[in-house]
């Protein structure tokens, strides 16, 4: 069984509405090979068809929104959104170690939960009528964007 990774949103999320990619790579460094990169879907799909590659392969799935940026303007403002988070996120660390490393009671009680919590089962995958309808949506959702 592999690895999934996304988001974790709000239901009111805007980004819950973007169309959604889904990049396959390796899990461990032992392989190397190019990631492949899937999409766009609606994200129900994304995590759908990604859960199912993942149940069955070794392999590390990112499901995350496509931002559909017009303009290089808009792309830096993405660029600088991101580096302004990742800044934020690095002085949330360095200020947790200011108090102490608490990466072992985090460790401790996240397999705590994961002992209490049981395993989900993964959605089924949407069939190819229901991916390519997905695709006609985003294609409307995409071409109607600042119109």
């Amino acid at each position: 069984m592999g690895a999934l990774v996304t988001l974790d949103l709000p239901e009111d999320s805007p980004m819950l509405g973007l169309p959604w990619i889904i990049t396959f790579g390796p899990l461990g460094d032992a392989e190397e090979w190019e990631p492949v990169v899937c999409g766009p879907y609606e994200r129900p799909h994304a995590l759908a068809l990604a859960e199912a590659v993942v149940a069955e392969e070794q392999l590390m799935a990112v499901v995350e929104p496509l931002l559909p940026a017009l303009t290089p303007d808009e792309i830096r403002g993405e660029i600088a959104a991101a580096q302004i988070a990742a800044e934020d996120e690095a002085a949330r660390v360095d200020q947790a170690d200011l108090y102490g490393d608490f990466e072992d009671v985090i460790d401790e009680e996240l397999e705590l939960a994961a002992e209490q919590e049981p395993v989900p089962e993964p959605l089924p995958a949407p069939s190819r009528d229901e991916v390519r309808a997905g695709f006609a949506r985003i294609a409307k959702l995409l071409t109607g964007k600042g119109a």
